[in-house]
């Protein structure tokens, strides 16, 4: 079979579908939306949904080290969760990444209370919380959402890295958080006030 030429020399044939996804989920740093590949690849949209669903049960009926999964509004390689200690071990090499328990207090504050200015995140939590909202807008979990109209204070929220370190598609997601709280939540929301 020839292939037509062109000026700069023989054409080469497109890969097939979902070598070509493969090709680009495997240098994206953050999901991809399955309209963006499409358009890449010029392929309809449900074609390209399709290839993406069927690899995802490929991998995972084929036990691979990673999975390929919808989070965030897109795609992306995640390693396995079988494989991720061998893979932090790897990439940390005894370095300590975990969050503080300040930092997890103050990131569920704002995931469930977004957008929220850190003067709210302070009364909630009881503590001056400004340093430890610094390092979640550094590490890319929390980010500017505006200013409140009537204080000018900045509100925060929580951003799409988080949806996807968190294996989330969206807020609706994160788990109802009635079964932990107190009795007389309202007396405690009065005393916050």
């Amino acid at each position: 079979m020839d292939l037509p030429v062109d000026d700069d020399g023989p054409a080469v044939a497109a890969p097939p579908l979902e070598a070509a996804l493969e090709a680009i989920l495997m240098v994206v740093d953050e999901p991809v939306a399955e309209v963006t590949l499409a358009q890449v690849l010029e392929r309809p949209t449900h074609e390209v949904a399709a290839a993406l669903r069927g690899l995802a049960a490929e991998y995972t009926a084929s036990g691979r080290g990673f999975d390929l999964r919808e989070v965030a509004g897109g795609w992306r390689f995640y390693t396995r969760a079988d494989c991720a200690p061998l893979v932090e071990r790897f990439v940390r090499d005894g370095q300590q990444t975990r969050l503080t328990q300040a930092a997890l207090e103050t990131l569920a504050v704002v995931a469930y209370r977004q957008p929220v200015s850190r003067a709210r995140v302070a009364a909630i939590r009881g503590v001056n919380s400004d340093g430890v909202m610094r390092t979640l807008v550094a590490r890319g979990l929390v980010e500017e959402a505006g200013t409140d109209p009537e204080s000018q204070a900045v509100l925060y929220r929580t951003s799409s890295y988080f949806l996807e370190r968190l294996g989330l598609r969206d807020l609706s997601e994160l788990p109802e958080l009635a079964p932990f709280l107190p009795d007389d939540v309202e007396n405690l929301e009065e005393t916050t006030q």
